[in-house]
């Protein structure tokens, strides 16, 4: 474009390939000469036939390459640079096995302020970008300017037409723009109030025009426009087959749910209506309820809670996954009976319907209400609460030993790898121990108040002692 040439003509892609072709065969030429200094690379002497074979084959291709008055001097570079690659790779061959690809430099364009990448036409002379936080910005090529000025445009007209791209999002109506001019801007998409666009062959024969002249493939897409069939998709596969490319991706325009570059710059609200209809025009996925089988095996575990005794049950599924739980405790009819039943039918509901033990232990235990104090658990000595008690149980019972430990349940910075039928590997070990620092805080998570003063007591052994007045829980 910048050179007033159109990218769908002989002219754009005869450029094209004279730059690629001085590209790659600089790029042999050097590796020739790296393996004069460091040797071919491992497996030269092996494939040199086949090798030398290539570099023929790229200079042949290169042969047929028209001299035109723009790439003149281009073309005379690209043909010594073969020439001495052939001569310098005859007797020393080559450092690299494959010198150049053609990447889509997405990164690489962007902080170089390029308007395109690779060689992919611009997706339209005036674009618009979604951003994933919200919002809109407008991008306008910046290549028009310099392109009217080498077709032979005043500085005035050069003016008058920017101003109408700005204004129309178009350049096919700029008054005083030359009908011949056109194909030169035309781009991949179809401008919001325009009608042309390239073909989609017409990129697949750009990358037919470069091919011959690179090591490897090339990443690009061929763009189709919305209206697009079926037929079109197969075209372009069997063309860019037809052609001895390499590799070929396609995209047909507005195929996605979301695309973060259009060209159109319809407003939120219209965005925002469009998403709603797709999404009441679909299915909403809904969660599904994993209920245990009528027969099921269950554990029963008896506690006892400042000498508040009661019985938890666990469901569990064929795989020993929990999926209910039940909590009898006091007489049939009292509160707490019926706070437990209510609780108990709430989480296991929630297991039931997916929501992770993990998750629901990392929430319940360690919550402070009456009855609380010492238990017959020589794992869980002291709980806070009934509610602490039974999940701190189901963390121990159900949980792997380095989810226990960084869920405050355990305190040994080195638990059992093999804990409840878990293999965890050295790795898993060293990362647990990585996370010693946290005993300072977490070993005090189940600590009781003291019964003299009213501070939070701190581990002693396995008991507690108070900092504050110095009275214990048992130890000495």
């Amino acid at each position: 474009m910048s050179k007033g040439l159109p990218y769908d003509s002989d002219a754009g892609r005869n450029f094209a390939a004279v730059i690629t072709a001085l590209m790659t065969g600089e790029a042999y030429r050097q590796s020739a000469v790296l393996a004069k200094e460091m040797g071919p690379f491992k497996y030269w002497s092996k494939n040199r036939e086949s090798f030398l074979d290539v570099i023929a084959k790229h200079q042949t291709a290169f042969g047929g390459v028209e001299s035109q008055d723009n790439s003149q001097k281009i073309l005379l570079e690209a043909d010594s640079a073969w020439q001495e690659a052939a001569r310098l790779g005859e007797r020393y061959g080559f450092r690299n096995a494959q010198v150049t690809v053609l990447a889509p430099t997405g990164t690489i364009g962007f902080l170089m302020d390029c308007d395109t990448t690779g060689i992919e036409p611009d997706i339209a002379l005036v674009k618009y970008k979604w951003l994933s936080e919200g919002g809109m910005i407008k991008i306008v090529n910046r290549t028009v300017k310099q392109a009217l000025e080498n077709l032979g445009y005043n500085n005035q007209e050069v003016e008058k037409i920017l101003a109408h791209i700005e204004e129309t999002d178009t350049i096919e109506t700029a008054a005083g723009l030359k009908a011949e001019d056109l194909p030169v801007f035309d781009c991949a998409f179809k401008a919001k109030n325009g009608k042309r666009f390239i073909h989609y062959l017409g990129h697949i024969r750009m990358m037919a025009a470069v091919q011959p002249f690179l090591s490897g493939a090339i990443s690009k897409t061929v763009n189709l426009p919305k209206e697009a069939a079926e037929e079109d998709i197969e075209r372009a596969y069997m063309y860019a087959w037809e052609q001895k490319l390499k590799a070929i991706a396609v995209y047909r325009d507005g195929s996605k749910r979301t695309q973060p570059l259009t060209t159109d710059n319809a407003d939120k609200k219209s965005v925002k209506d469009d998403k709603t209809d797709k999404i009441k025009n679909q299915i909403e996925p809904k969660p599904i309820r994993r209920r245990l089988a009528d027969e099921r095996q269950a554990i029963t575990h008896k506690f006892s809670v400042a000498g508040h005794e009661g019985y938890l049950t666990i469901g569990l599924y064929e795989d020993g996954d929990p999926g209910e739980i039940f909590i009898n405790m006091s007489k049939t009819g009292s509160v707490i009976s019926g706070l437990m039943d209510s609780f108990a039918i709430s989480i296991s509901i929630a297991l039931q319907y997916g929501v992770p033990l993990k998750d629901l232990v990392r929430k319940f235990a360690f919550s402070r209400f009456e009855p609380s104090g010492f238990t017959n658990n020589p794992k869980i000595q002291m709980a806070r609460s009934i509610v602490d008690y039974v999940f701190r149980y189901l963390g121990f019972k159900f949980l792997s030993s380095e989810e226990q430990f960084l869920l405050g349940l355990s305190t040994n910075s080195s638990p059992d790898t093999t804990a409840n039928g878990w293999e965890n590997d050295s790795a898993t070990a060293k990362q647990i121990n990585k996370t010693d620092l946290n005993n300072t805080f977490t070993i005090q998570a189940d600590a009781p108040p003291c019964q003299t003063c009213g501070s939070i007591m701190v581990r002693n052994g396995s008991c507690y002692k108070c900092l504050n007045c110095g009275a214990t829980s048992g130890c000495s």
